[in-house]
């Protein structure tokens, strides 16, 4: 299962959560501003930045603000 890792406020995350949903894709989602560790996760992805979405997938690798056909085809590589 992927895990999106994402905030309230943040448009880019409500928008791909949409089409997960729409494409039938599970997910698990982490506020970062309420997990510091998950918080200190997507820096260590990002460079130090707090970039939101960042999605991590089952095999560790992660993208970070992915199109919903990324999330596509990383999955099924």
């Amino acid at each position: 299962m992927l895990t999106v890792y994402s905030t309230t406020w943040c448009g880019y995350c409500v928008r791909l959560k949409k089409m997960l949903d729409r494409e039938g894709i599970q997910y698990a989602e982490v506020n970062i501003e309420d997990d510091e560790s998950a918080a200190q996760l997507v820096e260590g992805v990002n460079a130090g930045n707090r970039t939101v979405p960042t999605v991590v997938f089952p095999d560790g690798t992660a993208l970070t603000n992915p199109s919903i056909d990324q999330v596509k085809q990383a999955l099924a590589a």
